[in-house]
């Protein structure tokens, strides 16, 4: 019974929406290689990718400097090593400056929509003393 009563009660609450429901940035449609970009950038920054990065680099050249004495895939200076690296520069770079632009874009548009925000409630605000203005010029007459 009480858990009937508790669903009843939940299902009557009423929605109060946050500033993410209407806030313009976070309505978006984001195609899948926004959604992509901003994966990889946010991942490209992380410490997770700096730690799991310096590990391939030393089991890298761990495994051609030390365990593949005989035949080593890629031996020492490590020319492979350079070349993929490039090309994970190469590759990286220009999806961090897709996520830097677009979070450039979300940070106008949230600018945007503070900035009209902000608008209204000084529209508010010189409504309400405008209002208390006409409270207290009456409360004077009536004392007269």
């Amino acid at each position: 019974m009480a858990k009937k009563r508790l669903k009843k009660r939940d299902s009557s609450r009423h929605h109060h929406p946050t500033k993410h429901e209407h806030h313009p940035v976070f309505r978006q449609e984001l195609s899948m290689g926004q959604k992509a970009a901003d994966k990889i950038a946010t991942f490209g920054g992380s410490w997770t990718f700096i730690i799991t990065f310096f590990v391939l680099l030393i089991i890298w050249m761990g495994m051609n400097s030390w365990v593949l004495l005989k035949k080593p895939f890629d031996p020492y200076p490590f020319i492979l090593l350079n070349l993929v690296l490039s090309c994970l520069a190469a590759i990286q770079a220009p999806i961090i400056l897709m996520a830097q632009n677009r979070q450039a874009e979300r940070d106008r548009i949230d600018a945007k929509y503070d900035h009209a925000i902000n608008r209204k409630a000084e529209r508010e605000n010189q409504q309400l003393q405008k209002d208390f203005n006409k409270v207290i010029r009456m409360l004077r007459e009536m004392k007269k």
